[in-house]
């Protein structure tokens, strides 16, 4: 009994320090990103093309709202780093830094389509398992079912996950996204 409840403060201890590093890193873009829910590609069509820079009805756009939302957080995009392909989910791929186990707000990369350029982009926000004990994983992005939405995504998919690099200098704090 003794074993178990060390165990079970264990499990909470390392929980609370994973949600604390999370918060840490990754709050800020994710508040954007929430913020933009439920926005969809016909309803709200000029605010959208406004905000991500592109028609929603006639480009993807997961690529866009991933740019516009780390640009509202003041964080490189795409854009910024000059990427030939700004507007490709997979160029994601170049971004940040490549990590294997995700946490919230991590940049998620997972294939679409036939064609090697294809892809799908968004934010990491959390899991979930099926009954028959498959992982999914909740990304939040622009481009699922015409919205701005949570959707699941089998976790075994994902092309590459990517965080948001930090360099330290100087004891003082910088950011980096140049991958």
């Amino acid at each position: 009994m003794c074993i178990q409840n060390v165990n079970s403060t264990v499990r909470v201890v390392l929980l609370i320090c994973t949600l604390l590093f999370a918060s840490c890193n990754t709050s800020e873009h994710l508040d954007v990103a929430e913020a933009k829910l439920g926005m969809n590609e016909y309803r709200d069509r000029t605010a959208l093309k406004q905000y991500v820079g592109v028609d929603p009805r006639y480009t993807e756009w997961c690529a866009a709202f991933v740019n516009a939302v780390l640009k509202d957080s003041g964080m490189t995009n795409l854009h910024d780093m000059e990427h030939s392909q700004p507007l490709t989910a997979r160029s994601f791929l170049d971004w940040g830094e490549s990590v294997n186990i995700p946490q919230p707000g991590d940049i998620v990369i997972f294939p679409r389509g036939t064609s090697d350029w294809q892809g799908h982009v968004g934010f990491y926000v959390g899991w979930e398992k099926n009954e028959q004990g498959q992982v999914f994983w909740k990304i939040l992005g622009g481009n699922q079912n015409d919205s701005v939405s949570i959707d699941l995504y089998p976790s075994n998919k994902a092309l590459g996950i990517r965080r948001y690099k930090y360099e330290h200098e100087l004891g003082k704090t910088t950011r980096s996204d140049a991958g």
